[in-house]
């Protein structure tokens, strides 16, 4: 559905790689403007020339590290004086720091808590004043560990579990103004952080394997994956959808002990 969002505004955060990347583009490839956010100016400043250039053009971009209240105040501001509205917020920006859970301390958790959990609230309450009277949707992506452990995730755990809270929150609070809330739990995807954390195994190789074989569907999910549900859950194929989160993981946790 090429044009279901023509004249419609998206923010995407943590646009500037991996899934966010991925949603930008199929967002603005379905006909909305998109606004990127990222806390990397060199990265978003290269895709925004590089997608500029290319048909996808009609992207803005902004640099604000989320995880600092000011600065989301201060994006809050840039994006009203560059657009009188917006339609779609995707509250994608995360990290995760993998520890046992001894050598977990306070600030290690409350930094993967100011990024995935307290900056999406941060987020939407800053900018659903810019939503119109018609409504609009917020889609925040939380991750399987929501709801399944994994070793050494503790602190990512926890925050994701929180989005999906504060995603149904959002949605009784938001229903008046039409704006409808939900998340996406994504499972192992094909991204720089995966890249990150397989480069940290003892052999890369071998727990790639691995964790293809887990997935009932023969294969890791790609950023495109995660996107399309994004579009689905922000468009107008789903009125009457809020408050829920869709798994999106190749049917990983369909599985008694993924």
């Amino acid at each position: 559905m090429k044009d279901e969002f023509a004249g419609r505004v998206a923010v995407v955060t943590g646009a500037a790689q991996g899934i966010g990347l991925a949603i930008a583009c199929e967002l603005r490839a379905r006909g909305a403007r998109i606004l990127l956010v990222d806390r990397n100016a060199s990265r978003l400043a290269k895709v925004a020339q590089t997608l500029d250039s290319s048909d996808l053009s009609g992207m803005r971009s902004f640099v604000a590290d989320l995880s600092d209240p000011a600065a989301i105040e201060d994006l809050a501001s840039q994006v009203s004086a560059a657009e009188s509205r917006i339609d779609v917020l995707v509250n994608n920006a995360g990290i995760e720091i993998d520890l046992p859970f001894e050598k977990i301390n306070v600030e290690i958790f409350n930094q993967v808590i100011a990024v995935n959990l307290r900056a999406p609230l941060l987020m939407t309450q800053a900018l659903f004043p810019l939503f119109p009277s018609t409504g609009g949707a917020i889609v925040n992506i939380s991750s399987i560990h929501a709801n399944h452990a994994f070793p050494n995730a503790i602190p990512y755990a926890c925050s994701k579990a929180g989005l999906l809270a504060l995603t149904r929150n959002l949605a009784l609070e938001l229903a008046p103004r039409n704006i409808r809330v939900n998340a996406i739990c994504p499972g192992y995807i094909d991204t720089p952080m995966w890249e990150e954390w397989l480069r940290g195994a003892s052999n890369p190789a071998a727990l790639a394997e691995e964790t293809e074989k887990l997935h009932p569907l023969g294969r890791r999910g790609l950023p495109q994956d995660v996107a399309m549900a994004v579009a689905y859950l922000a468009g107008p194929q789903s009125p009457w959808i809020t408050g829920t989160s869709l798994v999106v993981d190749g049917g990983l946790t369909v599985r008694a002990h993924p």
